[in-house]
């Protein structure tokens, strides 16, 4: 067994209803003055204001920093760090999907004053300090909330990442009740996410790859693959939501110590550039990908073939078990709804070349994937995809 670190939040609630309880843990875990990161769709959602209620009545004084966009741009993070300085905060929540969890991250190291973000830009380049963080979840898929990186926009569409044990909270809270009123593509596409997630943790070829990930993986894999369809079909059963917050995490957890790889680095440019939510460019991907990747790692897909689709159990040949994972998962995605080419969503054929060129820049995740990605290779899946 090779060397590896294991990072992970402070502490953990997975507990429907926990949010009601979060003026008090606020009190222990941040103080009496925090800025609330999130999003208009949150705020329209109804989601907000009952945290701010148990927020108020614990007295805890809450700014509210509401205009966290899809792929943030780096002008978000430093409006919200600048409003939270203004403020004299004592901490930061992150309340929302992986944007705004991603956001909070950064406004909680930044607002310490103590570096710059052009300076924390890559791996381990955090050297300081940040204010106590809380991350709420509110939907079933990034694991944002366990994961010690943050994903920002730069110039015209480039994506970015900070990555340090630094940006892990103080604790992570899963309320699956927070989860109920998703819209069906939403939890078929964040859920989707977290399946990447956990099959990329699986298979990646980081030196940081190790045993708790792969189990966490497997784990997260059972959870999302028994649930998702109910999920997305009818979400009002809270035992569902449940598993899909936990599979989320646990997902994220897989990731945030094995990381992810050419599914994620193919997906960045369609979000960059196109705006498209990132769990459903990952869906679009994903299938292609792993066709790309099938040669170097069937033995991992078809170990975790059967977690998804119980049936692929009585397929004992790796390379065809291997196959019908690929082909059950890009039907999982049809069946949830999901369009499956990139054509689907206004993405004209001429922008391969752009694409895959921008792909290629995502060094940090293609160095983790299975199987050496060229720009040749990049430009052959795209196409694939289109």
């Amino acid at each position: 067994m090779s060397d590896f670190v294991f990072n992970f939040p402070k502490q953990l609630i997975c507990k429907p209803g926990s949010a009601k309880e979060l003026g008090d843990i606020c009190l222990r875990t941040i103080g009496k003055r925090v800025l609330v990161v999130t999003d208009q769709g949150i705020v329209n959602a109804g989601l907000l204001q009952p945290v701010l209620d148990t927020l108020k009545a614990a007295g805890v004084d809450a700014l509210v920093f509401d205009q966290v966009l899809a792929d943030p741009a780096a002008s978000i993070v430093l409006t919200a760090t600048e409003q939270a300085i203004s403020a004299g905060i004592d901490g930061v929540i992150g309340l929302g999907g992986g944007s705004s969890m991603d956001v909070a991250k950064l406004v909680a190291l930044l607002a310490k004053g103590e570096e710059t973000l052009d300076e924390i830009y890559g791996v381990n380049m955090v050297k300081g300090q940040r204010l106590p963080l809380i991350q709420i979840p509110t939907t079933a898929g990034t694991g944002s909330e366990v994961t010690a990186v943050s994903i920002i926009t730069v110039g015209e569409g480039e994506k970015k990442g900070v990555v340090s044990s630094q940006l892990l909270p103080d604790l992570a809270l899963l309320d699956a009740e927070l989860t109920l009123g998703l819209p069906s593509m939403v939890t078929a596409t964040t859920g989707v996410d977290a399946m990447v997630h956990a099959i990329e943790a699986y298979t990646s070829a980081s030196p940081n790859h190790n045993l708790i990930s792969d189990a966490s993986a497997k784990e997260a894999l059972l959870l999302l693959g028994a649930n998702i369809e109910s999920a997305v079909h009818d979400g009002s059963d809270l035992q569902v939501r449940s598993n899909m917050l936990l599979g989320s995490m646990l997902a994220g957890q897989a990731f945030a110590n094995s990381p992810v790889a050419a599914v994620h680095a193919l997906a960045y440019p369609l979000g960059g550039i196109y705006h498209l939510p990132h769990g459903l460019t990952n869906a679009l991907v994903l299938p292609h990908v792993m066709r790309f990747n099938q040669s170097a790692c069937a033995e991992q897909y078809a170990e975790l073939a059967p977690l998804v689709f119980p049936r692929l159990a009585n397929i004992t040949d790796v390379a065809e078990r291997s196959h019908a994972f690929i082909e059950g998962l890009d039907q999982l995605n049809r069946s949830l709804g999901i369009l499956p080419r990139l054509r689907d969503y206004d993405i004209e054929e001429s922008a391969i070349t752009v694409l895959a060129q921008d792909a290629m820049k995502q060094t940090r995740l293609l160095v983790n994937n299975p199987r050496e990605v060229t720009l040749a290779d990049a430009t052959a899946i795209y196409q694939a995809a289109w």
